[in-house]
């Protein structure tokens, strides 16, 4: 699978490092979140699911 986060949805909440914090993490410029590595992992997949569904600006997305 693969994840991406838009940065015109996102504002930094940081619900998806709660869940994810292998796979996301928070810029330092603007409190967004990022995805270094946009390949995941078969072992983060479900962490990378939760933290999709728990974004309140839906600012996640998800290809498998």
């Amino acid at each position: 699978m693969k994840v991406s986060v838009d940065p015109n949805k996102c504002v930094g909440q940081g619900m998806c490092v709660l869940y994810a914090p292998e796979i996301f993490t928070l810029s330092d410029d603007d409190g967004r979140a990022q995805v270094p590595q946009q390949l995941v992992q078969a072992d983060h997949e479900d962490a990378v699911r939760q933290a999709m569904q728990a974004c309140p600006e839906q600012a996640i997305s998800i290809t498998e």
